[in-house]
Order: C-alpha cells, then structure tokens, then sequence
C-alpha cells in the first residue's frame, strides 16, 4: 500500500519515501519474520528505520522516538513526503507525537517477572495488576503477555500512571508535523485468511531458518517479542497464525481509538485505486 501511495505521489511531483513504525523490523536479520519491505521492494520506495540493530541488541520506542523523528524531519526540509508506515502502534506515536516515555526498568525486574509469567500464566499477572492499577489493567487485554509485564514493571518502579485512557496522551489529535493519518481495515474472514497465506509464505521464505539464526547468536529479549519467534522455534506454525490473527484483533482496538484517524476498507479494493484516493485528499 505504500509503495502504490508513493506512486502516486510521484503523480502529483511530490518525492516520497517510508518511514517505519514497526517495533521488530528495526532488527538486522528477522526481515523475512517482521514482514520488512524486501530489496525489490526498497528498489521501488526508500525506507528508513528498517533493519539497523543487531539483533543481539535491545530496543525501546524511547530509542526508537528520536532517531523517527529526525528522518521525518530531516525528509520534509529536503522537500520529500514522508509516509510513516506500520507497525506498532506505541511506535507509530512516538514517530509522530512527543511522547513521555517511561524509563527502562532495572536490572533483573523484567526477568522476574518473566519467570513469573511463565510459571501462573497472564491472566494472574492481570489480576495482580488489577489490584495495583485497575484502570491500566482495564486497557490490556487479559492475554497480552508483554503489555501486562510492562505495566507490572511500571508499577514496581512507581511509574505507571493509572490514568483513563481517553486522557492519556497516546490517543490525543495532537502531532509534531500536519498528518494525514489513514488506518487500513479489512472484512475479519478476509484478513484472517490474508494471515494465514502471509504466515506460509513467510515460512516458505526462511523465517524459520532466520529465527534458528538469531536464537543462535543470542537475541535480545525484544527481539524475541517478534510475532512467531518461539512458534517457529517450536516448529508450530499454526501457533503463530493464532498469535497473528489475535494481534491483529488488538490492533484494530488501538486503531479506532486514533483520534482523526481515517479509516479505509481496503477489502477486495484495488492498491493503486485506494492510494489515488488517499493522495488526491492530502
């Protein structure tokens, strides 16, 4: 979709390129994984931000917030269009709002509260985080290991704000630079089924073999948070389609709280058509 929006932009005289705000395609060699746009692709529209951390390394949208805000910056004051594309939805408003990120946790606390992730499963750390904050566990779904962990170690280091979501600032209209922020929908049995093909192609490509590569070398912990890291570890295909289609689910929820967002339906519509309609309304 952004390599056809790029065409079209070239349309109309304008110089493009992709900015992305996707949490796991920063790392170097989970490209097949994280569904990076490929060579052939780049080919046809510059991207940034896409596979520059070792995988051995750690990453935070705290990292990832300056380094977006510079290419966007530094593409409009060379004249060019920036279309920031993903991803990640903390990701995406931290490379188009200023965003008050909190601090890493300490040593230690994150592989706590792993261990007990994987001893009473989530929906018991949800329940403790319901006790602690009941407003911050309302907004994560019961199953969202990694957001449930996060918010755990927020809490422990006196940093969670139990704030309603309508007033926290990830869902403000406000942007560093004028935005036209557009959110792609899809008919649920239709998106499942485009899932589940993307997932067998991505394992027709190598991204078991990618992963075996990274596990090898010793990936960081966020780099393991990649959607279908340990299901192809664990050779578990159908694993990693479920995690996929419940990821999507959440990230739908996410989307429509985007304040100004635009949503497109993009169900059996054509990629040059929607692009054309989504330039000509700059």
């Amino acid at each position: 979709m952004a390599i056809a929006l790029a065409d079209a932009l070239r349309a109309h005289g304008e110089d493009p390129l992709a900015i992305s705000a996707d949490a796991l395609q920063v790392y170097e060699g989970l490209g097949t994984l994280t569904g990076a746009a490929t060579p052939e692709e780049q080919a046809r529209l510059e991207h940034r931000l896409v596979g520059f951390v070792p995988v051995t390394d750690t990453f935070s949208a705290g990292e990832f917030m300056p380094l977006a805000h510079g290419e966007i910056d530094s593409a409009l004051d060379r004249g060019r269009r920036p279309i920031v594309v993903g991803g990640t939805g903390l990701y995406l408003r931290a490379a188009l709002t200023d965003l008050s990120l909190k601090p890493p946790p300490p040593a230690g606390l994150r592989e706590r509260l792993e261990r007990d992730l994987a001893a009473h499963g989530p929906a018991e750390l949800h329940e403790r985080l319901r006790g602690i904050a009941p407003r911050a566990a309302a907004a994560i779904e019961p199953g969202d290991r990694s957001r449930i962990v996060r918010a755990l170690e927020l809490a422990e280091i006196g940093e969670l704000e139990d704030t309603p979501p309508e007033e926290s600032e990830l869902w403000t209209g406000d942007t560093r630079r004028p935005t036209l922020l557009v959110g792609l929908v899809m008919e649920r049995d239709a998106l499942y089924k485009a899932i589940d093909r993307r997932v067998d192609a991505m394992v027709e490509s190598g991204a078991a073999e990618e992963v075996r590569r990274a596990h090898a070398a010793g990936a960081s912990r966020t780099a393991r948070a990649a959607l279908g890291f340990q299901e192809l570890l664990d050779d578990d295909t159908e694993a990693m389609k479920r995690r996929t289609r419940n990821y999507a689910k959440r990230q739908l929820t996410w989307m429509r709280k985007l304040a100004a967002v635009r949503i497109v339906d993009v169900t059996g519509r054509d990629p040059e058509a929607i692009a054309a309609e989504i330039a000509d309304t700059r």
